[in-house]
């Protein structure tokens, strides 16, 4: 657990301990979900505010998704955010929940969400002032698991092109589709968590219950634009892998329907020939062209003449 005393016109100071809530600024407390049953009463302590015991069991569930859900007395976020690896294979996310009061803004997350760890670093090296209030704090910490996701889309755009060039440049296909349909499957789901964040954000504008100003309403819109970048991107791509996977089936009908051409233009050069071959193969006893003597030859020379003569006509008509 830290804690942070955040006050206009200085830098956020760590405290050691916290019995009440200072004479002027606001308090950060942040927690890691393994320490962090208890947490309400912080709230009861300082404030003397009751958390709803589903907002509780909310906050120390992992895998919750985007959320929002206010009270008259604070405004509770659920923000999924990515995991500490840049590369987006596999695509693994952090959820952080966000608990805003009037001067206080109480954080729960995993030990390595390292959106929250690059904040603290920022604040510590700030040599003006914190961010005014609880809201502005929790926006900051907002946007950058946000700008982690745009971040995150050179490594998709990089690995994707890499994954449609295997796919265009291969004979045959791929030989292991599993990774183009897992390629797939991460851009769907950073569709879908994008919006799912992006619902959150507009409901927190709508249900919050403090008074936004003017500036923080421009951060939130920002906030909530970015995110649709993110959404956008993610549309994009799928819509190229799409595109890769019908150009490349595409390619190999070509390549099948070239072949088959040619299987088409021997068999029929073949088939006069077989014919020919076919009747002078017959067994009657009275066949005028099997006592000649110059027969066989002209019978060579007739097949010769006619299979060359209609390939060459296939080559003119350009069929092959």
């Amino acid at each position: 657990m830290e804690i942070y005393h955040c006050s206009n016109g200085q830098p956020p100071q760590r405290l050691d301990s916290l019995e009440r809530m200072p004479d002027a600024g606001y308090i950060w407390i942040d927690l890691l979900r393994q320490e962090a049953p208890g947490w309400e009463s912080w709230p009861k302590r300082l404030l003397d505010v009751e958390v709803d015991p589903q907002h509780i069991i909310d906050s120390l569930t992992p895998e919750h998704s985007s959320y929002f859900d206010g009270t008259d007395d604070y405004d509770m976020m659920i923000f999924e955010g990515l995991g500490p690896k840049d590369d987006p294979f596999p695509l693994e996310t952090r959820s952080g929940s966000f608990f805003v009061f009037e001067r206080l803004l109480l954080t729960i997350h995993v030990e390595d969400s390292l959106s929250f760890t690059m904040v603290k670093q920022k604040l510590r090296g700030l040599k003006s002032k914190a961010p005014p209030e609880a809201l502005c704090l929790a926006h900051l910490i907002l946007d950058t698991m946000v700008d982690r996701y745009l971040h995150v889309r050179e490594f998709l755009d990089l690995r994707l092109a890499q994954l449609e060039d295997k796919l265009l440049g291969s004979e045959d296909g791929m030989s292991d589709w599993r990774e183009l349909l897992g390629a797939r499957r991460i851009v769907r789901e950073l569709d879908s968590l994008s919006g799912a964040q992006i619902e959150a954000v507009d409901a927190w504008r709508r249900g919050s219950c403090f008074e936004w100003n003017s500036a923080t309403e421009v951060r939130m819109r920002d906030l909530c634009e970015h995110v649709s970048w993110v959404r956008d991107h993610a549309r994009g791509l799928d819509h190229d892998l799409r595109a890769a996977v019908d150009l490349h089936f595409a390619a190999v009908t070509h390549r099948t329907n070239e072949i088959m051409k040619v299987f088409t233009v021997v068999a029929v050069v073949f088939m006069p020939l077989s014919l020919l071959t076919g009747i002078w193969g017959m067994n009657f006893k009275h066949m005028p062209e099997l006592d000649w003597e110059y027969g066989y030859y002209y019978a060579l020379g007739l097949i010769t003449v006619l299979g060359f003569g209609m390939f060459w006509w296939f080559k003119r008509r350009k069929f092959v």
